[in-house]
């Protein structure tokens, strides 16, 4: 007799005879069986990207330590994903997207690299640093082992640029090329793409990189055939968004264009770019479209793409676009934080793609909340959201310690940019989160701040370790991650709990970090409280200003909501644009980020513990 049915068998009889304890046993044997079986919990990740930031050096002998993550570009290389960035003397390589590892390359530029271009063409992955005159250029056909070669000593100067220091004469173009892009197309043939001025356009050339001239080493010559176009610049009297300052308030000061990246899709290329700067929450990510890689090129006008205004992580300029390895779309972006030094910032990863007939998108809704990393091709319409809400915001948080004006409170108010400071830093300093009750908790995110930190640059004892301690009750405790064998440093340390668990109070108990302080931005949790969603808002009004740069849109409260999205785009089903508030804000908000002569579609939504609202109404958006 098969095992399944003798059991089944043998169950029966039991049962018939009250033989109740046998019975449980041979039950509970195949659930066993089903439960070590069972599928492994979801990659999930959160931003800010959880990498080892590595501290600047350059504002060393001012005394201003912070550390940083900017310009990231992204490439897919021989199975693995390769994550290089701003002043990092190194990169990160990855083979899920959420599991990061810091690799120290064999070869670097002295000055480290700046906003970096990378390609991939040849076998081979090319990368480029931003200068203002001819560098190397190195290329790797292992880049995991962190072996560098130089493909070419010296790049030749762009046509028509001017060497760095000296006059722009009439038909000659500034130094450069800073901030560049490089782009291979389907026959072959490599673009360059560059610049990062409130005063001059972006550029574009072609470049012979000499693929054919390997055997020569690194003395082969790489050549413009031709000389630079130029591309696209900003217009901000017409576009809202492109205008600085944060919110888009500062009419004062010319905003910048920076940040170039190419990418083709269904045979069209697609020109990004940053604008308006890096230093506020507006910081965002633009596309013009072209059938030509030099162009002539077109405004998009569902601009921006990558735009991050509101939430933990503000701003998501000056990326990449990638295709994952199961063909999903990703964009990466810049965000600010600014509290040491104007260009303190971190990187964050969001979805990407395009709609059927062209339109390109970046999806930041719930951009700094956990989402789950997809292992499949995404569907049309398809989120990664985890549906994980903020337990965290405005809970009331209690210390170990504290220094004045740096309560514990400041950690739980999704300000990056405010703090606590314990009074040592020493192992045993405690911070402690009240939820408020029980709930569901299914990560939890330590974000660090550096408070005169005193470091500038890497060394062996930057390194982030602590415990997080769970609670039901604020009496018995248990372990739910423990840092304290950890070898690098985790400035925004996200860590998902292999089970959901039923907690009331989450502590964080230090260990070390290399900083002269222990200071700690937020301490967010995330998970849901049992119950219903709220109900949609009622979307009062939305109208068009007499600038139609920007419009009100105005609500009307919804009770318990932790925050809102306004949500807007150029179609109800195309609500791609999101600015994210705390319901401890007005509920009216005024959108500054337009395009004039583009008509919108706009709506609210409600979030709290227990999960987001349906949509509101919508209403139009007149030119």
């Amino acid at each position: 007799m098969p095992l399944r049915k003798f059991e089944r068998f043998l169950i029966s009889q039991c049962k018939r005879l009250h033989c109740g304890l046998v019975a449980g046993l041979l039950l509970a044997a195949p659930l066993a069986h089903a439960v070590s079986r069972a599928a492994p919990p979801r990659a999930t990740y959160a931003n800010p990207v959880d990498i080892d930031y590595r501290y600047n050096y350059e504002q060393m002998n001012r005394g201003i330590s912070y550390r940083t993550g900017a310009d990231p570009a992204v490439v897919r290389f021989k199975g693995a994903y390769y994550l290089f960035q701003t002043l990092a003397d190194g990169y990160w390589r990855s083979t899920d997207l959420v599991h990061w590892r810091f690799i120290q390359p064999d070869r670097w530029p002295f000055h480290s690299e700046v906003a970096p271009a990378t390609l991939v063409a040849d076998g081979k992955l090319f990368l480029m640093r931003a200068s203002m005159r001819p560098q190397p250029l190195l290329f790797s056909t292992n880049p995991a082992s962190g072996h560098w070669s130089f493909w070419t000593r010296w790049l030749p100067m762009v046509p028509k640029t001017t060497w760095p220091g000296k006059s722009i004469l009439p038909g000659r173009l500034p130094s450069g090329p800073w901030d560049p892009g490089l782009f291979q197309d389907d026959d072959g043939k490599v673009y360059l793409y560059w610049g990062s001025s409130n005063v001059h356009p972006l550029y574009g050339i072609q470049m012979n990189l000499a693929l054919d001239k390997a055997s020569e080493g690194e003395g082969k010559r790489v050549t413009y055939p031709g000389d630079p176009v130029t591309l696209i610049k900003l217009h901000p009297a017409q576009h809202g968004w492109e205008r600085f300052g944060r919110d888009h308030s500062n009419t004062t000061i010319a905003p910048y264009i920076e940040g170039a990246w190419m990418n083709k899709h269904g045979g069209h290329y697609y020109l990004q770019y940053a604008a308006p700067g890096t230093e506020y929450n507006v910081y965002a990510t633009g596309v013009y479209t072209s059938d030509k890689p030099l162009g002539p090129f077109h405004y998009a006008p569902y601009n921006p793409i990558g735009y991050k205004p509101g939430g933990f992580v503000q701003g998501a300029g000056h990326g990449s676009s990638f295709e994952d390895v199961h063909g999903n779309w990703w964009n990466t972006g810049t965000s600010w934080i600014g509290t040491n030094w104007t260009f303190e910032r971190r990187i964050g990863l969001y979805p990407a793609g395009f709609t059927a007939d062209g339109q390109m998108w970046v999806n930041t809704r719930f951009g700094d909340f956990p989402h789950y990393m997809p292992e499949h091709k995404l569907k049309p319409g398809e989120s990664t959201f985890t549906g994980w809400m903020l337990l965290s915001y405005r809970k009331q948080a209690t210390a170990s310690s504290q220094i004045a004006d740096h309560p514990p409170s400041l950690a739980t108010d999704e300000n990056p940019r405010t703090f606590w400071v314990a009074a040592k830093n020493a192992p045993g300093q405690t911070l402690t989160v009240d939820l408020g009750g029980p709930r569901t908790v299914r990560a939890v995110q330590v974000n660090y701040a550096d408070y005169k930190a005193g470091r500038y640059g890497d060394a062996p004892d930057i390194v982030t370790r602590f415990r997080l301690l769970g609670s039901a009750d604020g009496m018995h405790w248990h372990t739910l991650a423990d840092l304290s064998k950890s070898r690098r440093g985790r400035a925004d340390a996200y860590l998902p709990l292999k089970h959901a668990q039923t907690l009331r109070y989450i502590r964080y108990v230090h260990i070390h970090v290399g900083a002269k302080h222990l200071a700690i931005a937020d301490l967010r949790v995330f998970g849901n409280e049992t119950g219903p969603p709220p109900p949609a808002p009622v979307l009062v009004s939305a109208r068009r200003l007499a600038d139609t740069r920007d419009a009100e849109i105005t609500w009307k409260p919804v009770p318990g909501a932790v925050g809102y999205n306004v949500r807007w785009g150029l179609a109800k089903g195309r609500l791609f644009e999101t600015y994210q508030r705390f319901a401890d804000k007005p509920t009216k908000l005024k959108l500054t980020s337009l395009n004039k002569g583009v008509r919108y579609v706009v709506a609210v939504e409600a979030f709290d513990e227990r999960g987001v609202s349906t949509l509101s109404k919508t209403m139009v958006l007149e030119p």
